[in-house]
């Protein structure tokens, strides 16, 4: 229970590279995995946590073993937080930047693409947002964190009310 069958600076290294790993394979595959989670979106997260679990333990199931990964998780965390806060590229490359999806009632075709966006997941948000015409949006934006924000255009606000 108590007995590391690892060097705990082993469980520390560990740690740090799943970590990495996982922030950067998350960043690259957009900002969808991250605000918006469809099914298939949540069961993609829980069998890689469950696949990550053994690289990062090293097959030591102990009590012990399981705080250290658990502190160097909190702490990477902490780190990379303290980072983007005062750092704004690097704030920018992890964290990404929001993306301009409708302005002024164009829809920005490309950035759905590169954002995997599908027209439901917009015509969602929009219809969230109290309005299901693109006419009537002055802009939407994919925010960092995945959701999207809609700014109605001023004649539109009048009307949804």
């Amino acid at each position: 229970m108590w007995n590391l069958s690892l060097p705990w600076w082993e469980f520390v290294l560990r740690g740090v590279i799943v970590y990495v790993f996982l922030l950067v394979i998350l960043r690259a595959t957009g900002k969808r995995q991250t605000g918006q989670l469809a099914p298939f979106d949540l069961v993609l997260l829980l069998v890689l946590s469950n696949a990550v679990q053994n690289a990062m333990n090293g097959g030591d199931n102990t009590i012990l073993g399981g705080i250290i990964s658990a502190t160097t998780l909190i702490a990477l965390h902490y780190c990379v937080a303290f980072v983007t806060f005062k750092s704004k590229k690097l704030e920018a490359w992890i964290e990404g930047t929001p993306r301009t999806l409708i302005h002024n009632g164009v829809l920005n075709e490309q950035v759905m693409r590169r954002e995997l966006l599908t027209r439901h997941e917009l015509g969602a948000a929009l219809r969230a947002a109290g309005c299901s015409e693109i006419e009537n949006i002055h802009v939407a934006t994919l925010e960092n964190n995945g959701q999207i924000t809609v700014s109605l255009r001023p004649r539109a606000q009048h009307l949804a009310i």
